[in-house]
């Protein structure tokens, strides 16, 4: 990942809204969620919830599919990946045991 594209990917995120969106569709992978769904669960106006995923879509956080009448929205977990590995690429100057319980963090349950 380039500069560019992390700072799209983190300026994506840099409002509650989308960074709750986001947040949600990563609960409900891999389904994803219709866009009617998402502004539902969130209490938010459909035609400002188009607006605020139309915003991850272009950071390339989260793919949409049309199913149907509706349209599903999944959260992109691979640039999410790749967005995590470049913030940490340089933890810690090299020294693992630093970077341990970040790493002990982000495993799955």
């Amino acid at each position: 990942m380039d500069m560019d594209s992390a700072t799209a990917a983190l300026a994506g995120l840099a409002q509650a809204t989308r960074l709750d969106a986001f947040r949600l569709l990563v609960r409900h992978e891999p389904e994803g969620l219709p866009a009617g769904e998402i502004a539902r669960q969130m209490g938010v106006p459909q035609n400002t919830m188009s607006t605020h995923l139309a915003v991850l879509a272009r950071a390339g956080l989260v793919t949409a599919e049309r199913r149907s009448r509706s349209i599903v929205y999944r959260a992109n977990l691979g640039r999410l990946r790749v967005l995590t590995l470049f913030l940490a690429k340089d933890c810690c100057q090299g020294r693992p045991e630093l970077c341990e319980p970040l790493a002990a963090e982000l495993a799955c349950c």
